[in-house]
């Protein structure tokens, strides 16, 4: 919790794939900002991005009390949006710790550990061989 003049604010930061998102949850009408930008406008008004960036909002019944200000930076859309939506969820159990069991019951809590897998040495990716040649 920060306090900056007499507005009461709560950071979270989520992560997914090589995205990183740092929330600022602050009271408002349900306006969310992401780089400076319109989430809409951000997320190329893709609805399930969208879907998940206020999913943790949706879960406890807050999406019109509080606006989002996100910084994220780092892989694609769609990381960037499963990272805000675990930002938002975190920023939301220190606004208060009875969000936590149903923000941990739909799963927001939880980090996705899915992520590219590394490139081996005498393949081309992680795990495709070079083609074969019998002559």
């Amino acid at each position: 919790m920060s306090n900056t003049e007499n507005t009461v604010f709560y950071w979270g930061t989520g992560r997914r794939k090589t995205a990183v998102a740092r929330i600022r949850i602050v009271p408002g009408n349900g306006k969310v900002t992401i780089n400076g930008r319109a989430a809409t406008d951000y997320l190329n008004h893709n609805l399930a991005f969208m879907a998940a960036v206020t999913a943790a909002l949706e879960t406890l019944g807050l999406e019109k009390e509080y606006d989002l200000l996100v910084n994220s930076k780092g892989g694609g859309l769609s990381g960037q949006a499963d990272a805000i939506k675990q930002g938002v969820a975190r920023a939301l159990c220190k606004l208060s710790p009875d969000n936590r069991k149903p923000l941990k019951a739909e799963g927001h809590l939880s980090r996705d550990p899915r992520a590219k897998e590394r490139r081996k040495y005498g393949l081309k990716k992680a795990r495709k061989a070079p083609q074969f040649s019998k002559r």
